[in-house]
């Protein structure tokens, strides 16, 4: 069974697809060319010792995500 959630709550070694993004402008636009968009698998890797940012697999990529844009980030996780 699936489960809607954002991507802040996936924890070091997790995987989800990310379902959409509930942002809009600037920051839309930058996650997009990250290749954040629909149907992509994402791995968390792990979150600095703080906690903010956490890093993130995407496509191939490693990326810093702050916990305040990867709220605005819905996954599906099973």
């Amino acid at each position: 069974m699936e489960q809607s959630r954002n991507l802040s709550q996936l924890h070091p070694g997790q995987r989800a697809r990310v379902a959409r993004i509930d942002t809009a402008g600037a920051m839309r636009r930058r996650l997009m060319d990250l290749g954040l968009t629909p149907h992509t698998e994402v791995m968390c890797l792990g979150h600095s010792p703080l906690g903010d940012p956490s890093a993130y697999l995407i496509r191939g990529a490693v990326i810093a995500i702050r916990a305040k844009d990867s709220q605005n980030i819905m996954i599906e996780t099973e």
